[in-house]
């Protein structure tokens, strides 16, 4: 680019000033800042699309090797299939040619084994890890209660005398409730 050093640009600055006079030279001076930022961005778009176009040869190069060498390996798997496919028919032919001889007697006693079946199981019931005899030792519950099902179990029992009163509050001993966990 045009070298200008600063005694280039006040030289240039006294001619504009003398031509084109103190009133004009701030509106010339915005109007050519603003041209030469014009030029600047232009010459900027410009080496941008360039690089752009410069990438995507480099691109499409690379593309174009890339499926170069997928297809290479493409036919080499599928040779190497059809070699060890072609070996694999010569082998069993060979190993199945003594059986073709074979009598009807041979055949009948033939008895193919039964097929595997799946265990049944039941998906809906949910089944824990832990084991029920380790459960029992260990005291935990297996089984939940409803409300009304543990009131009932652990209500205390019913007072000797057949009534349906509470016990009298005379005697210091209030009643235990059954508490066994199983």
């Amino acid at each position: 680019m045009i070298d200008f050093g600063f005694d280039k640009i006040a030289l240039i600055g006294a001619v504009a000033l003398i031509v084109i006079g103190p009133e004009k030279l701030p509106k010339v001076a915005r109007t050519i800042g603003h041209l030469f930022g014009k030029a600047q961005r232009y010459v900027a778009d410009v080496k941008a699309e360039v690089n752009r176009s410069i990438e995507l040869d480099e691109l499409k190069k690379m593309k174009s090797q890339f499926e170069d060498a997928a297809r290479d390996v493409s036919q080499s798997v599928e040779k190497e299939v059809r070699d060890a496919g072609a070996a694999f028919e010569s082998e069993w032919s060979e190993a199945t040619a003594g059986l073709e001889g074979r009598s009807a007697a041979g055949e009948a006693n033939f008895v193919a084994p039964p097929g595997y079946r799946p265990p049944r199981k039941n998906w809906r019931l949910k089944r824990g890890a832990t084991p029920q005899w380790y459960k029992q030792r260990h005291g935990v519950r297996t089984r939940a209660l409803s409300g009304a099902a543990r009131v009932a179990r652990f209500r205390p029992p019913p007072s000797p005398r057949g009534a349906r009163h509470p016990p009298s509050r005379t005697n210091s001993a209030a009643p235990t409730p059954r508490c066994s966990r199983t």
